[in-house]
C-alpha cells in the first residue's frame, strides 16, 4: 500500500491506494481540488467542515445529473426518422 499526498485547497491531505494507483490518486486529487477552488471562487472563502460538505453535494449533484437519460422527445424522434430516410435514400441511388 501506498501514501500519497494531495493538495486541495492549499492543504495536502495523505491518503492510502494500493501500488500503482498513486498516479490515478493524484489525478483525481487534482480534478477536486480544481472544483472546490471553482467553489470558493463563486461563494467565497468557508470554513474545511463547510467547504466538505458543499463539495461533496456539488460533486453528487453533477454524477447524478450525467447519470440520468436524456429525455427524448417527438421531436427528436422525427428528426432522428427524416435521417435514417435520408441515409436510406442515399443507399437506394
Amino acid at each position: 500500500m501506498s501514501v500519497v499526498s494531495i493538495p486541495i485547497v492549499n492543504r495536502n491531505y495523505q491518503m492510502g491506494c494500493e501500488d500503482g494507483q498513486e498516479g490515478r490518486l493524484i489525478e483525481l486529487g487534482r480534478m477536486v481540488d480544481a472544483r472546490a477552488r471553482q467553489i470558493l471562487d463563486k461563494i467565497g472563502p468557508l470554513p474545511e467542515a463547510s467547504l466538505l460538505a458543499t463539495l461533496c453535494i456539488v460533486l453528487v449533484d453533477e454524477i447524478q445529473n450525467k447519470n440520468q437519460k436524456p429525455e427524448v422527445t417527438e421531436e427528436d424522434l422525427r428528426e432522428i426518422l427524416a435521417r435514417i430516410r435520408e441515409i436510406k435514400h442515399k443507399m437506394s441511388v
